[in-house]
């Protein structure tokens, strides 16, 4: 399997079952008449581990186990890491993760808190994603890709179907870009049920990998990124989930660190939801006047993907 199917998203549905939270959207009265429409939004800083992670990282591991792994090794910022290793533990695997000497302390604590053995490497993905799969040699573990696997957009797609479930009337459903596997698995469960319902992607854009890619008609890959969104500064979108992008997304846009910072706090003052600033592009996205013009007075839900934010970060962050 080389991408998500419907069929296969149901199944991760059916797989975690009974594992995960089925986060019930939230609305704000106030955030949607700023907005100009019918802003709903859905936290999975609420989920296991504070991110939609634990969806595609459980449906990934579940396949392991039942293949005979003896231990799983991933790569990641922060949250990914973070699913493997509760998604590990559930199943009394061993685990590794290797993240960014700059990986923020309050991820890495939790990884830790969940069993699995923490490695730092490098700044870039490109040279975590090679450690990470060196180690799985070393060990006789198998690795476990963040995004680009069919098996973990599968289990993020679930998150799509549980939209389209609880607000049949919903219109468009915008979601956050990283290296692209939330927005994959999301895209092909709605677009398979429901093609009328528009998917938007958004990423900062000191990270916009996705909106260049499709500006120049071919996978680009940027020489750098730079975002207080810690969770979505790819270089590149995956192998796997650029040509699902390109075949289902609707949409693609950028937003400023300003709009980010400004959007932390209005989810905190009118949601009353800690968010991370990578889970708050689709709301800052949506309340800027691009947003406005392009999505008013629409049935619209704002994917929220995480609230593992460090209190360092907020220090930063000017109060709104």
């Amino acid at each position: 399997m080389t991408a998500p199917t419907l069929t296969s998203i149901r199944e991760a549905k059916e797989r975690l079952h009974g594992v995960i939270h089925a986060t019930p959207l939230a609305h704000s009265t106030s955030l949607s008449e700023e907005a100009g429409m019918d802003l709903r939004f859905k936290p999975e800083n609420l989920q296991i581990t504070g991110s939609f992670k634990i969806r595609g990282a459980f449906n990934k591991i579940k396949s392991l186990v039942d293949a005979g792994a003896k231990g799983v090794v991933t790569a990641s910022s922060g949250n990914h890491g973070q699913a493997v290793a509760w998604a590990a533990r559930y199943f009394g695997l061993p685990a590794r993760i290797i993240v960014p000497t700059t990986a923020p302390a309050i991820k890495v604590a939790s990884a830790r808190a969940f069993g699995a053995e923490v490695e730092f490497f490098g700044t870039r993905s490109r040279e975590r994603l090679e450690r990470a799969e060196q180690v799985a040699q070393e060990l006789g573990y198998v690795f476990v890709p963040p995004y680009d696997d069919a098996w973990v957009m599968s289990g993020q797609g679930t998150l799509g179907l549980e939209i389209l479930q609880e607000w049949p009337d919903v219109e468009a459903v915008v979601v956050p870009i990283g290296g692209g596997g939330l927005i994959s698995g999301i895209a092909t469960a709605i677009k398979e049920t429901r093609p009328d319902v528009r998917v938007i992607g958004v990423e900062p854009e000191g990270a916009a990998k996705a909106f260049q890619s499709r500006q120049q008609g071919r996978r680009v890959e940027l020489p750098g990124t730079e975002s207080l969104a810690d969770g979505l500064i790819t270089l590149a979108l995956g192998h796997l989930t650029h040509p699902i992008v390109e075949r289902y997304v609707d949409d693609l846009y950028t937003v400023s660190e300003e709009a980010i910072q400004q959007t932390l706090w209005r989810l905190m003052t009118r949601l009353k939801l800690v968010v991370e600033p990578s889970g708050a592009v689709t709301s800052a996205f949506l309340l800027s006047e691009q947003g406005r013009a392009r999505l008013g007075g629409r049935r619209v839900v704002a994917v929220i993907s995480g609230g593992n934010v460090d209190p360092e970060v907020l220090r930063t962050i000017p109060v709104q």
